[in-house]
């Protein structure tokens, strides 16, 4: 089995978790279907609800493509957590510009956004959204709640399972907005429908409390690869936490580098291998890939969204580019790469990384409108390994997961940790040259111990991880994506690039809900 099947699966449950505050402009779908009781109280619905759960990443609503959508007035098709989440990662740093005008995007091309930015205003919509949803089933999945149902031990075993991956699914929300915002609205299970409105939680706070959740986790979670496809594990709560760790000094105030070190060691042991090539990863059969620790499944016939790896497929189709190679019905013609960016490609002819259309394209950009602006991106295809097209027969639709954790990000954290002195370097050599070796075909782009420094790893995990939304992160960490003398097209809305106000690390909350909540005060400089 692919992946854990999602079904269309109406309940009231879903439409109670609207937060008092926070989304109060939006309307939360469903409004109507079946009530909660009758939902929880039939062992055998759970699974549906946790299927809703991990579905929230890359379908937006309860029909395919679009209609009866999770969130109004919001266009659908944008609005998808992956989608929102990866151009927030991706279109305001040096890797991606995108040539469309829609409302919000060249705000964020010239990192000009401000608190009612559309594509700002979805993240924290779709964040929120999943939190609810994770805490209206992990309360539903209370021992209490089981044993008033009267559960047998074996059903009651299984929905703790259940528990446990909707607790991981909330931790892997609440680091983005942890990431993405900062000082946010915080509510849990213990948070009652109708109770009084969300206080405000600091970074540091929040952070502490993501860091709990995730160790409690270590003992509820399957071992890793023993779930289903695409299901949460241990080695995915470790890979948040040393997310979590790598990221500590900007989230937290102080660093964690020896504890990232020490929970990649226990993804490395798990049990993962590297693809054996790279581009491999991200073809419509990836899910045959023993390098993915835990992907956003996606399916032709069954995830139908114009947000998912639909939206990273066709998004990048354009100009001189051949739609059929793509598995695709046409190309969407928008995003591209800067300059600055692809210009960390030293060795263009022979690093298999390197998987950008150059001919009818210059490097330059100089308009972000023209698609000609810009190398184009041919990183993900609806194509299997075998050469052929995915499930859906139109060419809308795409089969390929997007690979949201794997096992070469870990060797790369692990390689961070040694530069910052945390983790052995002879042992991160090591892990980066399985990566360059799988990107060259062979040693003739090894490295030395001398060579693991932060800037080397800044540039590598851009080309290893380049267009999968780590890049703003990334730049954050390393203080390059504000201030600095590290430019590139349009930065700041100047052509050739120029520093903006720190402020800009964060992005603002969303401007209605502090209409709402009176705890709420927003981010600095907004």
């Amino acid at each position: 089995m692919k992946f854990l099947k999602l079904k269309t699966f109406l309940l009231v449950a879903a439409s109670s978790m609207v937060l008092q505050s926070c989304l109060k402009d939006l309307d939360l779908v469903p409004q109507q279907g079946f009530p909660s009781s009758k939902v929880y109280n039939d062992p055998g619905n759970y699974i549906n609800v946790l299927a809703k759960i991990y579905g929230g990443m890359v379908l937006t609503g309860n029909e395919g493509p679009a209609g009866n959508s999770d969130i109004a007035d919001i266009d659908e098709g944008f609005s998808c957590y992956m989608r929102v989440f990866w151009n927030l990662q991706e279109i305001p740093t040096d890797e991606a510009v995108c040539g469309w005008n829609d409302t919000g995007i060249p705000e964020l091309n010239t990192m000009s956004w401000g608190s009612s930015n559309s594509f700002v205003k979805a993240m924290y919509s779709r964040i929120y959204f999943q939190i609810a949803i994770c805490n209206e089933f992990i309360r539903e999945c209370s021992e209490e709640n089981m044993t008033r149902r009267e559960f047998s031990e074996a059903d009651k075993e299984l929905i703790r399972a259940y528990k446990s991956e909707a607790r991981m699914m909330r931790a892997l929300s609440w680091i983005d907005a942890i990431d993405l915002f900062g000082n946010v609205p915080f509510v849990t299970e213990e948070n009652g429908i109708g109770s009084t409105l969300p206080e405000q939680i600091s970074r540091a706070d929040l952070f502490d409390y993501v860091e709990k959740e995730l160790l409690d986790l270590e003992s509820g979670l399957s071992d890793p690869r023993t779930n289903e496809y695409a299901r949460a594990d241990k080695a995915a709560a470790w890979f948040l936490l040393a997310k979590l760790y790598l990221n500590a000094e900007v989230w937290k105030g102080s660093e964690r580098y020896a504890d990232c070190a020490s929970y990649c060691e226990k993804i490395i042991n798990a049990g993962y291998s590297l693809h054996p090539d790279y581009q491999g990863l991200f073809l419509a059969d990836n899910h045959l890939s023993n390098e993915i620790i835990l992907p956003f499944a996606c399916d032709g016939q069954r995830t139908r969204s114009w947000g998912n790896t639909t939206f990273l497929v066709h998004a990048f189709v354009g100009g001189d580019m051949d739609p059929d190679d793509f598995g695709i019905n046409g190309g969407w013609s928008g995003y591209r790469a800067t300059k600055a960016f692809t210009q960390s490609f030293t060795d263009t002819a022979n690093d298999g990384r390197f998987i950008y259309q150059v001919a009818g394209q210059k490097q330059q950009v100089d308009t972000i409108s023209l698609f000609s602006n810009g190398w184009a991106m041919a990183k993900y295809k609806n194509i299997t390994s075998t050469g052929v097209a995915g499930s859906d027969q139109g060419g809308d639709f795409v089969d390929t997961d997007f690979p949201y954790m794997r096992l070469a990000e870990v060797y790369l954290m692990y390689a961070e940790c040694a530069a910052q002195g945390k983790a052995d370097v002879g042992t991160a050599t090591g892990y980066i040259n399985e990566l360059r070796e799988r990107a060259y075909g062979d040693a003739s782009g090894n490295i030395g111990s001398g060579d693991i420094n932060l800037d080397f790893i800044l540039a590598e995990r851009g080309r290893e991880l380049q267009w999968e939304g780590k890049r703003r992160t990334d730049l954050i960490r390393h203080g390059k994506f504000t201030t600095g003398s590290y430019l590139w097209e349009f930065k700041g809305g100047v052509a050739e690039g120029t520093s903006v106000g720190d402020y800009l690390n964060l992005y603002p909350l969303n401007a209605d809900d502090l209409v709402a909540n009176p705890n709420l005060t927003q981010n600095p400089g907004y």
